[in-house]
């Protein structure tokens, strides 16, 4: 493969060379045709000074137009050009040469003298000119290739001048390693090319290093929310099969075998979903439907874990609301949504939920009086397993993944979810969709 350096030098030597050519091409033409004009006007005006003597010769010699012709030719002492004085197709007098060559430049002039018309033509061989321009030829086709090796090293020494921060940032590049992402592309000059592209791949760098530090964190939190409960499992085994049993010991053990089980399994359900969103695998089955009936059913499903914990539901669905989108994700939006504020909602609390519908789209608000969100953590809560604070920890029952479902289920429907939260005061999760749903 050709090196970017060997592609700028051919590149800048044909363009020197085209640019050369079309120089040494247009200066030929403008010599020749310049050279041409110049003789075309001596002859020119030498043919007028032989057109204004012939008739004045004719009368100083009485009407001899052969002599006049003579004394005419005697008078203009051309140099190497050739000249004919004609009465009709005889010669009257003229120089050596009496007929032009193929490549010779004339000038006619058609006189009258003595009642009769007689013809003078001088030329000029246009071997001089053609010797001259020989010269010129010579001297393009010397200098050429002379031009051309010098454009050659100075497009290789450019080319290299240019390259070299490129190659800076190349061997840079190379000592990059996974645990090396913070490192960044340092220049110490360059054009304002290369820095805006150090500072685009500086920027790529960021994004990756803050990918695989989420992901370093993502592998983290996953595997120790699924330590825990296989932890319980195997507890449980070891201590059921240590010694024999009754029958409602072994199925005490089994109904908390059973219970860690259907954890894991809702944590791996929500962790492929998620990675199925972020590969975009997860297409949305879209259909119209009644939004508030489906906020309605939700809350009446969580009505009766809330009522265990002593927890009010109040929903404020609304009217009928047409709404087009995937019924099972919103319904997995809003359950999420509640059954967070439930859990977080201590006894003799509030959670409520309003649908509403204005000129913007449509919101579902999902408000509590629970224990809230520190201001620090309210911008994080959407992150996979994080939660904030220590009211919110694995023995409630969550995952840490309930809030980064929502924001993907909302994302997906062209919709965005804020959080508003005061700690002691609880939280309110708004969720905006726009009118089309």
């Amino acid at each position: 493969m050709r090196s970017l350096r060997a592609q700028l030098t051919a590149a800048y030597l044909v363009f020197f060379t085209l640019l050369f050519v079309a120089f040494g091409a247009f200066l030929y033409r403008e010599l020749a045709r310049s050279l041409t004009a110049r003789l075309d006007e001596t002859l020119a005006s030498e043919a007028d000074t032989a057109a204004v003597l012939f008739p004045d010769e004719m009368h100083e010699m009485q009407g001899d137009a052969v002599a006049a012709a003579r004394e005419v030719i005697g008078e203009l002492k051309l140099r190497g050009d050739a000249v004919v004085i004609r009465d009709g197709g005889r010669v009257l007098a003229g120089t050596d040469r009496t007929k032009a060559g193929p490549y010779d430049r004339m000038a006619v002039r058609q006189v009258e003298a003595g009642g009769r018309a007689y013809q003078l033509a001088v030329w000029s061989a246009g071997d001089e000119i053609a010797a001259e321009l020989a010269v010129v030829q010579r001297v393009i086709f010397v200098a050429l290739p002379v031009m051309l090796a010098i454009a050659a090293l100075g497009g290789y020494w450019l080319a290299a001048r240019g390259l070299r921060p490129l190659e800076s940032m190349a061997g840079q590049a190379r000592r990059i390693t996974g645990s090396t992402l913070a490192t960044r592309i340092q220049l110490d000059r360059g054009s304002a090319e290369v820095e805006e592209l150090a500072a685009v791949f500086n920027a790529l760098l960021a994004r990756l290093d803050h990918s695989f530090d989420t992901m370093r964190r993502f592998v983290a939190d996953a595997s120790h929310e699924l330590r825990t409960p296989v932890a319980v499992i195997r507890g449980e085994a070891d201590v059921a099969l240590s010694q024999q049993r009754s029958a409602g010991e072994y199925r005490e053990s089994l109904a908390i075998v059973l219970d860690e089980a259907r954890r894991v399994s809702r944590l791996i359900d929500d962790l492929l979903n998620l990675a199925r969103a972020d590969a975009g695998h997860v297409a949305l089955h879209g259909h119209s439907f009644y939004l508030n009936e489906l906020v309605a059913d939700c809350c009446k499903s969580v009505e009766s874990t809330a009522a265990a914990k002593g927890v009010a539901v109040e929903c404020l669905a609304g009217a009928d609301l047409e709404f087009t989108g995937d019924e099972a994700l919103l319904r997995r939006l809003a359950l999420n949504l509640l059954e967070n504020a439930v859990r977080y909602t201590p006894a003799g609390g509030k959670v409520s939920a309003a649908l509403e519908q204005n000129g913007s789209g449509v919101r579902l608000t999902v408000a509590d009086t629970g224990v809230g969100i520190a201001p620090e953590d309210a911008a994080r809560v959407f992150e996979r397993f994080y939660r904030a604070g220590e009211a919110r920890s694995r023995k409630d029952g969550g995952f840490g993944l309930g809030l980064a479902i929502v924001k993907w289920i909302a994302e997906a429907h062209s919709g965005t979810v804020d959080c508003a939260s005061e700690v002691g005061r609880g939280s309110k999760f708004t969720v905006t969709f726009p009118s089309e749903g």
